[in-house]
């Protein structure tokens, strides 16, 4: 008998570390890296800035097809949880601005994108497929990360639970 509760508790144990690694999330735990980035139109955008705010903060890229299909649902999702504190920013981590403006009018972007770089990605644990979303909590800390495209409906539940 206590060798089959090893067994079970061994089963666990590995269940639990699969379901981390496929819904990695900080709980709260982690500050979001700060970062200065300049957007499509010239200015700098400082994440600081957003403290306060509930933040999906969008790694992407023009020639990503998941990216392509996400980002209007994360139109909508800023149109209808603007007023209650949401903030999408989009970084983009193609190599030059001009296919990203263009890409940005074809899409109807509603929210600031920023152009990334490797040093953006590493400050987020590595950038190595996209799209990647983080959702950043009034209080700046990282509560979800999202691997891949994401329903729509997952990001609707975790920003409203943020928003609260």
């Amino acid at each position: 008998m206590p060798r089959r509760i090893l067994v079970v508790i061994g089963l666990v144990a590995v269940g639990a570390a699969f379901y981390l690694v496929q819904h990695p999330r900080t709980a709260g735990f982690t500050p979001a890296p700060g970062f200065s980035l300049p957007t499509l139109t010239g200015e700098n955008l400082e994440l600081a800035n957003y403290r306060g705010k509930v933040v999906l903060l969008d790694f992407w890229a023009t020639w990503c097809d998941p990216c392509r299909e996400e980002i209007p649902h994360l139109v909508q999702l800023q149109d209808k949880y603007r007023d209650q504190g949401l903030r999408v920013i989009g970084v983009s981590m193609d190599d030059e601005p001009e296919p990203v403006r263009d890409f940005y009018q074809r899409f109807k972007m509603n929210y600031p994108v920023v152009m990334g770089n490797a040093k953006t990605g590493e400050l987020y644990g590595g950038i190595l497929g996209l799209p990647i979303a983080f959702l950043i909590g009034r209080d700046g800390r990282i509560y979800r990360k999202h691997i891949g495209a994401t329903d729509s409906s997952v990001f609707e539940r975790e920003i409203m639970s943020l928003l609260r």
